[in-house]
Formats: structure tokens, C-alpha cells, sequence
């Protein structure tokens, strides 16, 4: 497949009118829209954006190339695009970005779509190529162009792997044996000694981690440096590095957004850096691993290599703590998800046919006490303490999640175990680092797990167990007992923190109080419940609704993805609402934050109770005052929408 396959001319901006990053993104995403490849232009804009959060795909150079992959595209689609005066676009090297490449992947795309991605990412290192791109008028030049040295790549390509198998022949010939196959290509000074082994990821897996292996590759040949090449691409892990190149490597750079299996590497000095460095780094990452200039990675006890001195120390205690415990959150909400919707229509099934319908206990033995809710403190517990202390601590940080459900600890409980845990393990290892060398294989098989185990197990069971076990059935009958104004101010809180920042820190904050207190009481008390469904719910719906009454204040494409926003707020999915407030900040979020505000003190008012983590709209029925709750919705809704409607200003008129 061409790069011009997948980079139409009918798409192409050949003057890019927008004067900032987020109109440039605007306009991007409205050529894919018009030519009809994506399908909810919401949804795809808030993957950008998400992207964008993780680090900024102006690469530098003049180049920038936003890029998501999701179901709301219809068909694998490069958009180009030119800024004859450039704008800022927040690039690595704080230059203006010229040259523009929307990429839009939908999900499972094809391997021939991802490999030509890739093939558009290395291109893209030649500053040739860049500037032969800034010198073309038309849609036609720019695919001439692409036509042309893709061929020439693909012929350069084709003599690479003729030389490559003569020489494998010639070598099999003398030593009189079949030629083996080679892996992966090591690139550089065949008489060279010098040689490391690298891995690029990005979260995405389309462009950067192309361009950092092609970076790489490039500057290791100028270098006269052997190197071996690993990618985490969309098709997975390509040229995957052997434990014999491991074992040669002199250092070993990782540049990468992503987790990419680490244990390989122990004993190995390691480069831990973000993957732009190795586009932009990359000589500086190749002489560091070539000197051994990196620290030595050992995978017992720790998630992480160490960072080198250009990236450690950067995050705070807070940050890590936030970090940990977001680990442990996310992968506790599937059971969360999953095993809500499912008591939820259990509820349901009470309600018309009775507890003694079979489906009704089916759905709650499954969902319920013994089935995906019985996980929600193990899983939450042992993946936080598998953030702090790495594998080892896993074990037992579940095993003091799991007894803090069975004393009624709870979710404080299994809090703290899930730090408990991977502290204790960080401990032990440090503690056990004077042993023999023979043993260290004993460690994390036979060491790490039952010293980590008693030791967690024995402070829950003596200390965590009893206080939080008291602490919890103090705090579930606190506020069973708080009197309507304390509620309702409670209510208010939650509500709010719902849309102070939309999926992030104080969301999940509210959040996870409403689900501990849930567990807590046996998922029967979903008061808080209905404070933070409603909360977050008003949103999506707001912008919705201001989009629709206040047309003028929005462009004809935000009006289209307002439509889209009806049905996320609906389903309880505030980040609906994050690409607008990502445009418009203060107006957007001030205005979704009083409405939530309201919605959540309402539900106190009037004593709402939703016994279901999940499902908005979709779980009403089971609230004890089901048209209360959605005119709490509602009234939230419709005063952040006309604070945001009146308060909006009129959008500027491009020509």
C-alpha cells in the first residue's frame, strides 16, 4: 500500500488558516469530518487531545503529528497540511510547527495500514524530504512527492536485504550450513565492538515510535555504532531484541511512553527516557549506553528502571502516591463496570419477578458479594502495591485487600495493604541485598512472597483490620445519620469535584469515596452513589444542551459533537465534555462545576439513592426516587448550559 493511499488529496490543506494549536487541531479534524473517514468528531477529538496530555506530538523541525486510534474513525486517513508562517504547537525543540500530519487510525486496523503509518513516520526524519514538502503549491505536488520517495525507500530497502541474505549465504556456504535467519537487522560498523540494543514505544504505537527507531538507526551509522532496534508499534513488538544481543549490548536505551517488558534487562545499564528524546536525543542516548553512563537495572522490587540524571527525581511524593493509587483504581473499575451493570439489572429483575427468579440470582452471584464486586479491594490493593514493589508485591498486596473485606476493613483497608504491600517488598529487598549471589534467584520466587505475605498479613490482621474495621462502620453509620443540611453540603461537594476536572484527580477522588462507602455497606447505601452519577452526568449534557439553544455561540462542528454529548451524559461519561473544556477552560468548566454542584446537593435533598456504581440513565429505574434523580439531572444540566450559553463568546470567523 502507497502513503498516498491513506493520505488523500481531497483531505489536504495546503494553507492552514489557524493561528494556534487548537485551531489547527479544529481544522484538521474538520477536513476528516467533511471528506466523511470519522465518525464522531467528539470522540476522536477528545483521543487527540488525550494524546496530546501525554506529550506533545509537535516532534520538532517544523513537523507535527497529532494522532489517534479509535472506533471513531471509518478508514485509515493522513491529512497534510501547510502553515506558510507556522504557529505555535507546543514542539520539543519550542520552534513553530509548518508541516502538519493528522493521523486517523481506527481500531483494529489492518497490519498494511500500520506498516504504511510506519513508513510515513520514517520518512519524516529526512530534512531533505521536509523541505522538498515546503516548497509544494498543490495537492498533486505532495503526492508526487510521497509517491517518489517512498519507491526510492522501498528500492533501498529491496538491495539492504539482497546484501543482507548474500552475506548470510556466503557465511553458511563456508561454514557448510543452511543460512539462519536473522532476526532483526543490526545497523551500524560491522568491524565496530560498540553495540546496544534499544526499544521505542509510544502509547499509540503509530508514529513516534518509528521515528525514534529510525533517529536511532540513523545517528548509530553516522557513529559508526552497531544497534539493534526494537518496536512496540500497534502490531506489537517487532524485531524483537534476543537474549544473546541483550547479553553483548554495552547499554541499552528504552525510549518509550509505554510499559515495555523490562525484566530482560536486569543487570544491564539502562537509558529510561520519553520517546521523543530518541527522536530528538538520540546521539546523546546512544554515546550515554555505549559508556555505560546509566544506571544499572535491577527488575526485583521496582516497576521502574531508574531514570538517568536528565529525568529523575521529577515527580513528587504526591504525584507517586497519585500515581500508585490510579493504578490500583484502574484496574479495579472493570470489576467495578462490569459487575455494577450487572447488579444493576439483577435490581431490575427484583423488582418485576422477585429474589427468587433465577436470572435475579444468577446476575447477583456474579456481580455481586461472591463474584466481580468480591474482587474490587483484592484487585485494588495488590495493583497498587504492584506499582510500588513490581510483581513480587502483587501477591501480597491482594491477600490484604482480600482480608480487609473479610473483617470489614474495607476499602480503607485495603488501601493501606496495597501500600503496606509494596513498601514491605521495597524494604526486603533492600534488607536482602547482603546475601549470596547464588540465592538471588530464590528471591522473588520463594523470599519476596512469604516474608512479604506475613509481614502484610500479620500488620492487617493485628493493626489495619480493627481500626479500619471500626473506622469503616463509624463512617457508613456517620452518614446514615447526617441530618439533611450536612447531606446536602456533602451532596454539593461531590457533585462539584465531578467536573473540576473531568476523569482526572478530584473526579476519581469523589468517585472512590462514593464506592468505598457502596462496599462498605454491603452495596446497599448508594446515596453518594447518586450524588457523584448525577455530578457527573451534567457535563456532557450542559455542553450539549448550550450547543443546541445557543447555536451561534458555537462553530457548525461543535454543534455536531454537542449532538454526541446528549448520549455520553446520558451513559454517566463526563469526559464527553473535555474537548470543549480544553478550548474554552475557565467558561466550560466554572459553569459544569455549579451545575454538578447543584445536581449533587439535590439528590441529597430528596434522599436518592441509586444502589448501582454505573450506568446513568441506564440505571434509574433503581434509584428509590427515580424522577427525582433525573430532575436533579436535569435542573443541573440546564442551569451549567445556560451559564455556559450566555457566558460564551461568539466563535472568530476565519476567511
Amino acid at each position: 500500500m502507497r502513503i498516498t493511499d491513506l493520505m488523500i488529496q481531497e483531505t489536504m490543506i495546503m494553507d492552514l488558516q489557524a493561528t494556534t494549536k487548537d485551531e489547527a487541531i479544529d481544522e484538521l479534524i474538520a477536513s476528516l469530518n467533511k471528506s466523511g473517514r470519522i465518525n464522531d468528531p467528539v470522540l476522536f477529538k477528545e483521543m487527540i487531545y488525550k494524546r496530546e496530555a501525554e506529550s506533545s506530538t509537535g516532534i520538532g523541525g517544523g513537523i507535527a503529528m497529532p494522532h489517534a486510534k479509535t472506533s471513531a474513525v471509518n478508514e485509515p486517513t493522513v491529512v497534510f497540511a501547510k502553515s506558510k508562517n507556522g504557529l505555535d504547537f507546543a514542539a520539543l525543540d519550542d520552534e513553530p510547527a509548518h508541516i502538519f500530519f493528522m493521523i486517523a487510525a481506527p481500531e483494529g486496523a489492518g497490519n498494511t495500514h500500520l506498516r504504511t503509518l510506519a513508513a510515513l513516520s520514517r520518512l519524516l526524519i529526512d530534512s531533505d524530504f521536509i523541505a522538498q514538502l515546503m516548497s509544494t503549491d498543490t495537492p498533486a505536488e505532495v503526492s508526487a512527492l510521497f509517491d517518489a520517495k517512498q519507491e526510492e525507500a522501498a528500492e533501498k530497502e529491496a538491495a539492504k536485504e539482497k546484501a543482507k541474505a548474500e552475506k548470510a549465504a556466503k557465511a553458511a556456504s563456508e561454514a557448510g550450513s543452511a543460512p539462519q535467519q536473522t532476526p532483526g537487522i543490526i545497523v551500524g560498523n560491522e568491524n565496530s565492538e560498540d553495540f546496544v540494543v534499544a526499544v521505542t514505544a509510544c502509547p499509540t504505537g503509530i508514529a513516534h515510535t518509528f521515528m525514534a527507531e529510525d533517529a536511532l538507526k540513523k545517528k548509530a551509522q553516522e557513529m559508526g555504532i552497531n544497534i539493534r532496534v526494537e518496536t512496540n508499534g500497534s502490531e506489537g513488538a517487532q524485531n524483537v531484541l534476543t537474549p544473546d544481543e541483550i547479553a553483548r549490548a554495552k547499554g541499552v536505551i528504552v525510549a518509550a511512553d509505554k510499559n515495555v517488558e523490562m525484566a530482560r534487562f536486569d543487570g544491564k545499564p539502562v537509558l529510561q527516557r520519553p520517546v521523543s528524546d530518541g527522536i530528538r536525543k538520540s546521539e546523546e542516548l546512544i554515546r550515554k549506553a555505549v559508556n555505560g553512563d546509566a544506571p544499572i537495572y535491577r527488575s526485583e522490587g521496582g516497576s521502574n528502571v531508574k531514570e538517568d540524571g536528565a529525568s529523575a527525581n521529577k515527580m513528587s511524593v504526591g504525584s507517586k502516591i497519585y500515581k500508585d493509587l490510579m493504578n490500583g483504581i484502574s484496574h479495579m473499575l472493570p470489576f467495578v463496570v462490569g459487575g455494577g451493570i450487572l447488579l444493576a439489572i439483577s435490581f431490575l429483575i427484583e423488582q418485576l419477578a422477585g429474589e427468587d427468579n433465577p436470572l435475579f440470582q444468577l446476575l447477583q452471584t456474579i456481580g455481586g458479594g461472591t463474584g466481580a464486586f468480591h474482587f474490587l479491594i483484592p484487585v485494588l490493593a495488590g495493583f497498587i502495591a504492584m506499582s510500588i514493589g513490581d510483581r513480587p508485591a502483587l501477591m501480597p498486596g491482594m491477600v490484604g485487600g482480600l482480608m480487609a473485606v473479610n473483617s470489614n476493613a474495607g476499602f480503607l483497608g485495603g488501601l493501606a495493604a496495597g501500600f503496606l504491600a509494596g513498601y514491605v517488598v521495597i524494604g526486603l529487598r533492600k534488607l536482602l541485598r547482603g546475601l549470596p549471589k547464588a540465592i538471588d534467584g530464590l528471591k522473588p520466587i520463594l523470599l519476596y512472597p512469604v516474608l512479604g505475605l506475613l509481614i502484610v498479613g500479620a500488620i492487617s490482621y493485628y493493626v489495619f483490620d480493627p481500626i479500619f474495621g471500626s473506622l469503616n462502620t463509624w463512617l457508613v453509620d456517620a452518614l446514615g445519620n447526617l441530618g439533611t443540611g450536612n447531606a446536602v453540603l456533602l451532596g454539593l461537594l461531590l457533585g462539584g469535584m465531578m467536573s473540576i476536572d473531568m476523569g482526572g484527580p478530584f473526579n476519581k477522588a469523589a468517585y472512590t469515596f462514593a464506592i468505598g462507602v457502596f462496599t462498605s455497606s454491603g452495596n446497599t447505601d448508594g446515596a453518594w452513589m447518586a450524588a457523584v452519577m448525577a455530578g457527573g452526568m451534567v457535563p456532557p449534557l450542559a455542553i450539549a444542551l448550550a450547543s443546541t439553544f445557543f447555536k451561534s455561540k458555537f462553530t457548525e462542528q461543535e454543534r455536531k459533537s454537542g449532538l454526541t454529548n446528549y448520549v455520553l451524559g446520558l451513559s454517566f461519561i463526563t469526559e464527553g465534555a473535555i474537548p470543549f473544556a480544553a478550548a474554552d477552560p475557565l467558561r466550560v468548566l466554572t459553569s459544569c462545576i455549579i451545575g454538578s454542584a447543584v445536581a449533587g446537593g439535590l439528590t441529597q435533598l430528596w434522599s436518592i439513592n441509586v444502589p448501582a456504581p454505573h450506568g446513568g440513565i441506564f440505571v434509574a429505574a433503581l434509584a428509590n426516587h427515580a424522577l427525582l434523580f433525573l430532575l436533579a439531572v436535569a435542573i443541573g444540566a440546564v442551569i451549567s448550559g445556560l451559564i455556559l450559553g450566555l457566558w460564551k463568546k461568539s466563535p472568530t470567523v476565519v476567511k
